[in-house]
C-alpha cells in the first residue's frame, strides 16, 4: 500500500512501522484503505514493537492494537529483538517429530 504525503512510503500491511511516526502512519492507512471499501480489522492487527522503549498505545478508530512479544511473518518467528530462536526451535521440532516417525529398515 502507497501511503501519500510529503514523502511517499510503500507499507506492507502486514508489517507495522515503529517510531515515534507509528500512530501517524497507522491513521493515514486506516483511512486510505476506508477510502477504497476495506477495513482493518481491529483483532487481526497486532504491534510488535522492535528495539524500542516506545510504550504510547497505538489505536485505530479508537481501539487499542495488541501489543505482542513474537510476530510470525512470512512463516518466520520474530521476537521483539529481532531474534528468530523461537523459529529455528519450531523448526527443529517439526524435523524432530518427523524423524520420530519414520520406521526403522
Amino acid at each position: 500500500m502507497v501511503v501519500g504525503g510529503s514523502h511517499q512510503e510503500i507499507l506492507d500491511p502486514g508489517f507495522v512501522l515503529c517510531g515515534h511516526y507509528m500512530q501517524e502512519k497507522t491513521t493515514s492507512v486506516a483511512g486510505a484503505s476506508a477510502a477504497t471499501g476495506l477495513n482493518i480489522h481491529k483483532g487481526k492487527s497486532k504491534i510488535l514493537r522492535y528495539n524500542t522503549a516506545c510504550i504510547n498505545p497505538i489505536t485505530t478508530d479508537g481501539n487499542d492494537l495488541e501489543v505482542v512479544k513474537t510476530f510470525t511473518y512470512l512463516g518466520s518467528i520474530i521476537n521483539e529483538h529481532g531474534r528468530s530462536d523461537a523459529d529455528v526451535m519450531a523448526q527443529i521440532g517439526k524435523v524432530r517429530a518427523a524423524y520420530l516417525q519414520l520406521k526403522t529398515i
